[in-house]
């Protein structure tokens, strides 16, 4: 029962008072501020914090004399923290037969992300055991980890997609008093459910939730405050999901190229959805070009051993597979879908399907290379992230209020996607990582600022 109250109190909250009572005050003078909202980039800018919070954004010249901590911003672009909202924690879908070795893994993770730049992340399903302690010891500030937003188990149909790891409806009101345990129990931030023939692709056709049933779910969760996300990949579930209520979309569709209706529907109803690009581009990318694993951000997350078995063992697996094919000739299908859907005036946001914070600076290359700018692709990766999420009061953008979770950079990521990797520093909360305390799984590495 302590337990189940712990993770209940913890979900409730953003629980940053932890945080706030070690932050100080900071005033970042002299910086081109990219705000995350959509406003242009701002040239000499003063952004103050005090404690976790921003509490002012002013142009430098009408700034007052900052107190505490003073950072020079001259050639620096301060931007919001990324998002990365859509992930699985390394500990996945299956039994865990090693629960420490599992939140090990799971700790440097999310460790690679904070090192990415990367502040938020949404885990969209996961073992209960593995995900929610992680959430409670992060918004305790036991862990140095990016805030965790959970879903805990997925609520799907038996024998449909994600069976394997999720609370199965068959009934709304004789199986009601399983939702109230999932509910009451793991608290999840945000519920995801699945509506889906079998993963993305064309594959045999497993039980899929009825409608009524999805709707039923989705107004019941709704009611108890806690927003819905829904798994699917093509255009009939993803509209079959929009009419039953969505608030969010897991994936975007890769099934076929859109329509213009379905793209006129996305921005007509603006549901925002994850973008989800690399987790299929991963298989042709580690098949055919494994030297990708030498950038420093892959060698800082991995260790020697993971990288050297996914150059081997891991590559000649993915050349084996047809699906590694499908995926790379449905990879582009999925980018130019996403390229309308966001040239309408859709709502997406980033999200990989992974478990590393390299993985999120990719999301960010893919996104680029589908035809979005720059600039949008910031956007994306920050503001429309806490939209998903049901956030945008406090995460998300640079404003008096917010949460000061923050990014500088010494390059212009305008100019150059590739620089939001030129990190200047990550400040989570109001505070500064020190990145040689991060638990990273390539070893120790240095702070890139100090004070």
């Amino acid at each position: 029962m302590k337990k189940r109250a712990l993770l209940a109190a913890c979900a409730a909250t953003l629980c940053a008072a932890p945080l706030a009572a070690r932050a100080e005050a900071w005033a970042i003078e002299h910086v081109t501020l990219i705000d995350g909202t959509g406003h242009a980039p701002q040239a000499d800018m003063t952004v103050i914090v005090d404690g976790d919070r921003i509490v002012g954004v002013t142009p430098s010249a009408l700034a007052k004399a900052p107190k505490g901590h003073v950072i020079d911003g001259r050639g620096k672009y301060l931007m919001p923290g990324l998002m990365d909202v859509h992930i699985h924690l390394h500990g996945g879908a299956g039994p865990q037969p090693d629960l420490a070795s599992t939140r090990a893994a799971a700790t440097q993770a999310l460790a690679s992300f904070l090192y990415s730049g990367v502040t938020t992340v949404y885990d969209a399903g996961n073992q209960a055991d593995v995900i929610l302690p992680l959430r409670a010891d992060e918004r305790a500030g036991r862990i140095m980890s990016p805030r965790i937003f959970a879903t805990g188990n997925l609520i799907t149909y038996p024998g449909s997609h994600g069976s394997g790891m999720a609370v199965t409806i068959q009934d709304f009101e004789k199986d009601k008093d399983k939702l109230d345990k999932h509910i009451a129990e793991q608290q999840p931030d945000v519920v995801k459910l699945t509506l889906e023939e079998e993963g993305w692709g064309a594959r045999p056709m497993i039980p899929l939730m009825p409608e009524p049933l999805l709707q039923d779910i989705i107004r019941y969760y709704n009611l108890h405050g806690i927003r819905s996300t829904i798994h699917v990949s093509s255009e009939l579930r993803s509209e079959e999901a929009i009419y039953a209520g969505a608030d969010s979309l897991a994936h975007p569709v890769i099934q076929g190229p859109v329509s213009d209706s379905f793209v006129k529907l996305m921005a007509a109803k603006k549901t925002p959805f994850a973008s989800t690009l690399t987790i299929g581009e991963n298989y042709s990318r580690l098949a055919e070009h494994p030297e990708f694993l030498d950038q420093p951000l892959y060698v800082a997350s991995f260790s020697p051993a993971d990288r050297a078995t996914m150059k081997t063992k891991t590559r000649a697996e993915y050349q084996a597979r047809m699906w590694t094919t499908w995926m790379k000739l449905m990879t582009p299908v999925a980018e130019e879908n996403i390229r309308q859907v966001h040239a309408a005036g859709g709502v997406v946001a980033m999200g990989t399907d992974q478990s590393s914070g390299p993985a999120s600076q990719r999301e960010l290359e893919l996104l680029v290379a589908a035809g979005i700018k720059p600039f949008d692709v910031l956007t994306i990766a920050t503001h429309n992230g806490a939209v998903l999420l049901g956030k945008a009061d406090s995460l998300g953008s640079v404003e008096p209020g917010k949460l000061a979770d923050l990014l500088m950079l010494s390059a212009d990521p305008t100019a150059d996607i590739e620089n939001v990797k030129k990190i200047a520093f990550v400040m989570k909360g109001g505070q500064i990582i020190d990145e040689s305390k991060l638990p990273m799984a390539g070893g120790p590495q240095k702070r890139r600022f100090t004070p």
